[in-house]
């Protein structure tokens, strides 16, 4: 089966231009920054996939490669079969793109703005389908209405539409939900995953780690260019272990706890104690080693892990060189 996104050994170095009095004293010009360092992952047709990373891990140079705003400076990327470069046409009419900046011409209505968006595609009959995204964002009231008189959220929304018009097999958000009121998140959420459901190939970024959690069925996780971590987001969360335990107690952590104990703690704050646990099995084992330590338990609350802590764990403990993938199928 061919690959919805195909990324081979990728390697993005941005160089800047050496300044005039550079030039004039002939001075070696400083290195360029490398943003991407050797990235290979496969992306499954109808895959609801997760790009995850801190500011600056490479997130979004990957998905300007993916949209053709930036060529790679090693490696190749195929989207659908095409590459990026070869086949810039091609590979962009299979992609839609929603940025994270608001880009648009603020001058024309909502609907006048998704027709030119479909003319690019060479659309020119598309009015049926734009109604259909015009209803599933809720932007039907807003159809004719210059885009300049819309609200951030509204305006996010068109960014979305856009990317919608041409139907494309595969859809990259790019953090589509920051700043955004939980309206448009759980409007937004509803409409993609039924997309989804429906076939389409989805690449979400975002640090709303519940989200991805909850939509995505694999994970990437880049740090300074490089993957550090990919695989299904129930193999993440299990790789996480156990879950976390916090006690309110009486009169604080007791003072006759045992080493063993003290090494659960993952976080302590005055009356409110946080342990790990490996497994709900050694709940009331704990328990009880905390009682006999003379602690007296006024509240107890137990979570299981989360993306969140596989995420920190990963970003805390991983050094990027050390982490290989498999090359595209």
């Amino acid at each position: 089966m061919q690959a919805a996104v195909c990324i081979e050994h990728v390697s993005k170095v941005y160089t800047s231009r050496p300044s005039l009095w550079s030039r004039l004293r002939q001075s070696t010009p400083a290195p360029g920054f490398q943003a991407l360092d050797d990235v290979s992952l496969t992306i499954q047709p109808g895959e609801f996939f997760g790009l995850l990373g801190p500011n600056g891990a490479g997130k979004t140079s990957l998905i300007s490669i993916l949209a053709g705003l930036a060529r790679p400076t090693a490696g190749r990327v195929r989207i659908c079969g095409h590459d990026v470069v070869d086949g810039f046409r091609d590979a962009r009419r299979a992609l839609g793109v929603v940025p994270q900046e608001l880009v648009f011409d603020p001058f024309f209505t909502v609907r006048e703005t998704l027709r030119i968006q479909s003319g690019y595609f060479g659309l020119h009959k598309n009015d049926d389908w734009i109604d259909e995204i015009l209803v599933n964002l809720d932007l039907q009231d807003k159809a004719n209405v210059n885009t300049r008189a819309l609200s951030g959220g509204m305006k996010r929304r068109v960014l979305v539409a856009q990317a919608l018009v041409h139907r494309p097999p595969v859809i990259v958000l790019d953090e589509p939900t920051a700043g955004v009121d939980v309206d448009l998140r759980r409007t937004l959420w509803q409409f993609i995953s039924r997309l989804n459901k429906q076939g389409h190939t989805i690449l979400l970024t975002t640090h709303y780690l519940e989200e991805a959690e909850a939509l995505c069925g694999r994970i990437a996780m880049l740090k300074r260019g490089k993957i550090v971590a990919l695989d299904t987001t129930a193999a993440l969360l299990a790789n996480v272990g156990g879950a976390r335990m916090t006690l309110r107690l009486a009169h604080g952590w007791p003072a006759g706890r045992n080493a063993a104990l003290d090494a659960r703690v993952l976080e302590h704050d005055g009356s409110r104690t946080s342990l790990r646990l490996d497994s709900v099995d050694e709940l009331e084992i704990l328990l009880a080693q905390v009682r006999a330590a003379g602690g007296i338990i006024e509240d107890i609350e137990v979570q299981r892990a989360d993306l969140e802590e596989a995420f920190v764990g990963i970003m805390n403990n991983v050094t990027p060189s050390a982490a290989r993938f498999p090359e595209c199928a």
